[in-house]
């Protein structure tokens, strides 16, 4: 799911100040601590094959970010694609990998635990 900066619903919009809010943007039950990342990927990078291995060969962890300049696209294990670019919020559910269609740079909350699993997985693979 994603969500370009001017879809989102304004809620508050006074003099100097303007609060958007999307609700049920993502369901984060049964989760514990969120880790908060900063990612930056080079043009054309594709970490499916760095997922291989995992559940699905894909990451089983739940994401909600921002991208903060670029364009990245969600690849979802039933076929489906997703492009997220500068400005939009999104979320990816698990069952997904991920490629930059340029420079991109991203924050991201996902559950830690979660999430760990994937970057050890990916560490070892890449020897990092």
């Amino acid at each position: 799911m994603r969500i370009a900066k001017d879809d989102i619903p304004v809620v508050i919009s006074v003099p100097g100040a303007t609060a958007r809010q999307k609700v049920d943007f993502g369901d984060v039950t049964g989760y514990g601590k969120m880790g908060a990342e900063y990612f930056s990927f080079g043009a054309g990078t594709d970490i499916t094959e760095l997922l291989h291995g995992l559940e699905n060969d894909s990451c089983q962890s739940p994401h909600w970010g921002y991208v903060v300049e670029g364009s990245i696209t969600a690849l979802y294990t039933d076929g489906r694609k997703e492009t997220s670019e500068t400005g939009d919020l999104f979320y990816w559910p698990p069952g997904h990998s991920v490629r930059a269609e340029e420079d991109t740079d991203i924050v991201m909350f996902s559950p830690q635990k979660e999430h760990g699993a994937v970057i050890d997985h990916i560490r070892k693979k890449t020897n990092s």
